[in-house]
């Protein structure tokens, strides 16, 4: 077998994996929110998963990698509509578009991670958001706001050509921060759920299964295997080893440190915690995985899982509803990741801390305006909000016209 097929099955295998992420999310999202409203979560995953891979497969590939040209502004380019194979001179397929994988592995590839970022949403907004307008945000923000963002840097345009050029090896901005600030922005907009906040005072509201949220963890885990694996973008021994590595030892970290911290802060071994702690670490490594040493690793990942503690607090004292903790984990660990290439690792230096700065900055701005702008506009139109009745009595009965367990009684509290 020859070095390009390789190749090209590791990266169609990291696809798979990647995509296998996706019941990882939904499996976390109803997990840790209530029973009643674990039809309204799946259909939005599905809904996520289907339409992204549609919408990026018309518009969003292309103006991810639009081919800029010297000179151009590196903000805002298309190379067309739907997917056109790369061509040789004699008119046949160019297998060789890539020295790591073909054309078709390299949408499948990039298509997956589209979808994550309004996947990020579909949980900080679960429980009180209507499914209309959030296929709506969900259409617009996978299809062109994403895409517009990651062809900054991975599309070759402004943040690559910096004098020292924006790092974020997978993601810890492109993806994770972009669908965090997106979260942030619906979290504020939409307000708590109800019960969240009596007199001031933070009101737990349990998950109705947190096996399956612990299973949805580990998924992702697996999934990420994947999602650092496969940004490698081949199959070198060494590189795809490393990041293996650094990817799990952050992961293991985040939990630790935000087991750690727990019980330092709150006084028990809260499981959640230690779950969103061991995602903290997956996002914090995503940015710098191939520059990381495992001692790197590790710390990255430690500090993430303090932070997610930290973060939830702050999160809940200023009185922001977010049931699965993605601002904490998406928004908060993938800045600070992110920053951290400048601080770790082979990049580590001032002018690199201020290249992430940089496009930490640029990506918090596109991406919180564009959402803001977005979900404001359905705000004062359609409404983003379902009724105080429809909250109490669940999402899946008024939207879906059913529930996810044929023993289910009704519970409005």
């Amino acid at each position: 077998m020859d070095l390009f097929t390789i190749n090209n099955v590791w990266m169609m295998i990291c696809t798979a994996l990647v995509f296998f992420m996706h019941l990882g999310f939904a499996f976390l999202e109803i997990g840790l929110t209530r029973q009643k409203n674990t039809i309204n979560i799946l259909f939005k995953n599905m809904f996520i998963i289907t339409v992204g891979l549609l919408l990026y497969c018309l518009v969003g590939f292309n103006l991810m990698y639009p081919g800029f040209e010297s000179g151009d502004w590196g903000i805002l380019g298309s190379a067309g509509i739907g997917l056109d194979s790369p061509l040789t001179e004699a008119g046949s397929l160019d297998l060789a578009y890539n020295e790591g994988y073909t054309y078709w592995t390299d949408f499948l590839f990039q298509g997956m991670f589209a979808a994550t970022a309004a996947t990020i949403v579909s949980g900080a907004v679960a429980e009180r958001m209507k499914i209309g307008p959030f296929m709506i945000f969900t259409i617009i923000y996978v299809g062109f706001i994403y895409p517009i963002a990651g062809s900054w840097k991975w599309g070759g345009g402004f943040l690559q050509t910096l004098e020292t050029p924006f790092y974020d090896f997978a993601g810890s901005t492109l993806v994770h921060s972009v669908g965090g600030w997106a979260a942030l922005v619906a979290v504020c907009l939409l307000g708590s759920r109800i019960g969240k906040f009596k007199d001031g005072k933070l009101q737990a509201i349990p998950g109705h299964n947190i096996p399956i949220a612990t299973a949805g963890v580990i998924i992702l885990w697996l999934g990420w295997f994947g999602f650092n694996g496969g940004s490698v973008l081949s199959a070198n021994p060494e590189l795809t080893s490393l990041t293996l590595v650094t990817t799990c030892l952050a992961a293991a970290a985040g939990g630790v440190g935000a087991a750690i911290a727990s019980v330092a802060k709150f006084k028990n071994l809260d499981l959640t915690m230690f779950l969103n702690g061991i995602l903290g670490g997956l996002v914090a490594i995503t940015a710098g995985a191939d520059q990381m040493s495992p001692t790197d690793a590790i710390i990255i990942g430690a500090i993430a899982g303090v932070i997610i503690v930290f973060a939830v607090s702050l999160i809940d004292r200023l009185k922001l509803d977010d049931p699965v903790g993605a601002i904490a984990v998406h928004l908060v660990c993938g800045i600070y990741g992110t920053l951290a290439v400048g601080v770790f690792g082979n990049l580590a230096g001032g002018t690199q801390f201020l290249s992430q700065l940089i496009g930490v900055v640029s990506y918090a701005a596109f991406s919180f305006v564009s959402a803001f702008l977005i979900l404001f506009i359905m705000k004062k139109t359609i409404g983003i909000r379902v009724s105080e009745q429809e909250e109490l009595q669940g999402l899946d009965k008024h939207e879906h016209g059913m529930s996810a367990y044929s023993d289910f009684r009704m519970n409005e509290h």
